[in-house]
């Protein structure tokens, strides 16, 4: 692993996220890291999120990532 230091970002565009629905068989499209798969992911209010500028690439937020930093735009 790399000795550089990790410096704090904020995104700069609007995200797009569905819930994941339970029993949902997610395809390899769907990134889920090992982190969030040791933690018992994918569960009820985990959400899925797509890249709008193509749509096949799409990972698994979790509910506790997704509550403590996304909100809708109205």
């Amino acid at each position: 692993m790399s000795k550089s230091h990790f410096k704090q970002y904020r995104r700069k565009q609007i995200a797009e996220l569905r819930p994941y629905v339970p029993g949902e068989q997610l395809n390899e499209r769907v990134s889920i890291s090992a982190a969030d798969r040791d933690a018992g992911s994918p569960r009820v209010g985990d959400m899925i999120a797509r890249n709008p500028a193509d749509h096949d690439d799409q990972w698994l937020v979790s509910k506790d990532y997704f509550e403590a930093n996304f909100e809708p735009v109205e």
